[in-house]
């Protein structure tokens, strides 16, 4: 994202390039008549289920290709209804919710513009932007704006079951609009993220895969790493230490790497940031200049002590 754009949410402010606190001195919570998610896992059953519990819209339709998993989500109280058929579930929709692999959010977006309704909102979950942003239609039939947004909450396990009405309290979320999206959809999007409880942050596509390429996606690639190298005859011997450091190794495959494919110029860079890192200790390490390794590990420390708990 390029230039600036100007906002007025809540009483007037000023958006540049970059991240920013969208913040509002009064939220008047916003109704929805009707939501619809597509994808209703983990991130869209969170969704659903929060939309439930602060009773922001009066109903909320899950849209899937498994009618079983579909079911599942209605019995745990995230969704009001279900449908296979995605120009039925998003036909009366005012706000469109993509919560599919990244890889395949594009296409929804295409095609859900040709059924909701004129003016309809969509927005998406995706863990990157740029790739996703450059495959949606400019602009969609309909009059129908899609605005990217980035949760910034989940789990490395799957599924409706591990939904959680309280995932997006406090996070952060993301909202990544471009040069031509229209400042309401800013409005919108950013207050319904901050109705499910988030902290909002706008930033561009671009800025953003390149922050969550260091932040997200090399930190998952190294735990893949790690995880991958641990010899079998070792895993009794690998304590808490090891096991929190690979946690997230267990996500999703197929998600993850249509996340590596999709951010793969920003991860590259990252990972050449961490490969010279690497190369500095192993140099110090082969030298045995602990002094060395001392100064590495005491600004680790203090970047991580800065992050807070």
């Amino acid at each position: 994202m390029s230039g600036l754009f100007r906002v007025s949410p809540y009483g007037g402010s000023q958006v540049t390039e970059g991240i920013y606190s969208y913040t509002c001195d009064a939220i008047n919570a916003m109704k929805w008549d009707r939501i619809a998610i597509v994808g209703v896992g983990l991130i869209g059953g969170s969704i659903g289920l929060a939309l439930r519990q602060h009773k922001l819209a009066q109903h909320v339709v899950g849209i899937g290709r498994n009618s079983t998993r579909l079911s599942r989500a209605q019995d745990l109280g995230a969704i009001d209804s279900t449908t296979t058929q995605l120009d039925r579930g998003v036909a009366d929709a005012e706000l469109i919710i993509v919560c599919t692999p990244v890889q395949q959010i594009p296409d929804f977006v295409n095609q859900v513009a040709a059924f909701a309704p004129r003016g309809a909102l969509v927005t998406d979950a995706g863990s990157t932007k740029e790739a996703i942003v450059s495959a949606i239609h400019d602009p969609l039939p309909n009059e129908v704006v899609f605005i990217g947004s980035h949760p910034l909450a989940g789990s490395e396990k799957q599924g409706v079951e591990h939904a959680r009405s309280d995932l997006f309290d406090g996070a952060i979320c993301v909202v990544t609009p471009t040069a031509s999206t229209p400042p309401s959809a800013i409005q919108r999007v950013s207050q319904f993220w901050q109705e499910l409880r988030a902290k909002v942050r706008v930033m561009g596509p671009e800025a953003h895969d390149m922050a969550l390429a260091h932040t997200s996606h090399l930190p998952h690639l190294m735990a893949s790493a790690l995880a991958g190298s641990l010899d079998p005859s070792y895993h009794e011997l690998a304590a808490s230490g090891f096991r929190d450091t690979t946690r997230i190794a267990s996500g999703d495959v197929e998600l993850w790497s249509g996340i590596f494919d999709q951010n793969q110029t920003a991860l590259l860079e990252a990972l050449a940031r961490l490969i010279q890192e690497l190369e500095t200790y192993r140099e110090l390490l082969s030298q045995s200049d602990m002094e060395g390794v001392c100064k590495m590990l005491t600004r680790a420390k203090r970047n991580r002590d800065d992050l807070g708990s």
